[in-house]
């Protein structure tokens, strides 16, 4: 879930604001520390609330019905859909730099590979997880692919390519640094949905989701090193494609393509789980809404919440037609969705501290080493995160994206209008 199509582009973006080779890779492994520190934190709070809401349940139980479904809303309404959206467009333009499309065939494109994935998981739970493995194989071998051809280049004894600027970055460039670097890790959280649906019981949150940072942090500085090795700082910031050039360099135009395939089967693995989970999601949310009882179905027998993504699916078409029709695309995306993302997991953090306050009874087959340390390490990360988010995005993106959310307080006024008077 959380290897994606983010580290094939966001590297470029972070050598951009940070020309200097050790801070770029020192920035990529505190950003897997940081993330690493949230798993462990869910990690707790899925093996002691395991439910298929996830993030939803733990919500609920902290703050109430009324914050859980605003978290529901927006993930709905902006978090999975538009990081579904974004993907398409990701997936779009890597086949548009090998086929002749476009502007109207890649939006074709990206609305095609949503319906495709949504009706294979619409087949079923298996379906869904069996087309998610084989995908994520493809994404490693990526990964690994760009730190073989750094390793070869070295071994070669390629001329060195120029190091970058030896000159601590701004704070301003750190913090727009760290929210590309955290965009490319994120989706981490969202395998607190699976929790009650493991083999093994909840237990098995925590290898899934540490053990799984940890490999995951590794493969991203393999990355990063293969894309400095081959490509040079300067190279890097200045591409487009750094994992189709990184490849082209050292495999000629036949790994180029291959890496084009490989990360457009990328981008299909984490639009396939963001459905398998963002399904899940507004599932748990209509259970607790009579007004959405229609979305409160789950179809026994295929294992998948069948309404749900049907409505999950519509929404993120509307928002690849909202992209393609202002050009913007994957820009606009990023601006809509990172706020809203960090508000809510910021919120995550403080309710670890909440429940473990006011439910200690509760049966916790995992505890969080470092206790109050490592959850106050994640809530002031997700803040401060959430905070270059906002200054990244400005008024523009800050007003639409919550804005949207907004929506979702009418509808739970409306919500309560409707309900029958004592």
């Amino acid at each position: 879930m959380v290897i994606g199509a983010g580290i094939f582009k966001t590297s470029a973006n972070v050598a951009g604001l940070v020309p200097d080779e050790r801070w770029i890779l020192a920035l990529w492994g505190v950003g897997g520390l940081l993330a690493l520190a949230g798993a462990l934190c869910y990690a707790e709070l899925s093996a002691a609330f395991a439910h298929k809401g996830g993030d939803y349940w733990f919500l609920r139980q902290a703050y109430g019905r009324s914050v859980a479904f605003l978290f529901a809303w927006s993930r709905f309404a902006v978090i999975f859909t538009a990081s579904t959206a974004l993907l398409a467009f990701v997936l779009a333009d890597y086949v548009g730099s090998v086929l002749p499309l476009g502007d109207a065939g890649k939006a074709a494109v990206a609305a095609g590979a949503v319906l495709l994935l949504s009706f294979l998981n619409l087949r079923g739970v298996r379906v869904g997880a069996n087309t998610q493995l084989g995908l994520v194989v493809l994404d490693i071998a990526a990964l690994l692919l760009l730190g073989l051809a750094a390793v070869l280049t070295v071994a070669a004894g390629t001329p060195a390519v120029v190091p970058g600027i030896a000159t601590p970055p701004g704070l301003s460039a750190l913090g727009g640094a760290v929210v590309f670097i955290m965009l490319a890790y994120g989706g981490w959280n969202d395998a607190a949905t699976l929790s009650s649906e493991l083999k093994g019981g909840p237990r098995r949150m925590v290898p899934a989701l540490a053990g799984g940072m940890a490999m995951v942090t590794g493969l991203y500085l393999l990355a990063n090193w293969g894309y400095l090795k081959v490509l040079g700082v300067s190279g890097l910031a200045a591409s487009a494609a750094p994992a189709a050039e990184t490849a082209g360099r050292f495999f000629g135009p036949v790994g180029e393509l291959a890496m084009v395939g490989l990360v457009s089967a990328t981008a299909l693995a984490v639009m396939n789980a963001l459905i398998i989970v963002g399904g899940r999601t507004l599932y748990a949310a209509a259970c607790d809404q009579p007004l959405l009882a229609k979305l409160a179905a789950w179809d026994e027998a295929k294992g998948v919440p069948r309404a749900a993504i049907y409505v999950q699916t519509v929404m993120a078409l509307l928002l690849i037609g909202w992209g393609s029709l202002n050009g913007r695309g994957f820009a606009q995306m990023v601006e809509f969705l990172s706020p809203v993302f960090w508000l809510f997991l910021t919120l995550s953090a403080v309710a670890h501290i909440v429940l473990r306050v006011r439910q200690p009874d509760v049966p916790r087959p995992f505890r969080t080493p470092l206790y109050p340390l490592l959850p106050l390490l994640f809530a002031g990360s997700s803040a401060g995160i959430l905070l270059s988010s906002l200054l990244y995005v400005g008024i523009r993106g800050v007003t639409i994206s919550f804005g949207v959310l907004s929506l979702g307080l009418l509808f739970l006024a409306v919500a309560k209008l409707s309900q029958p008077r004592p």
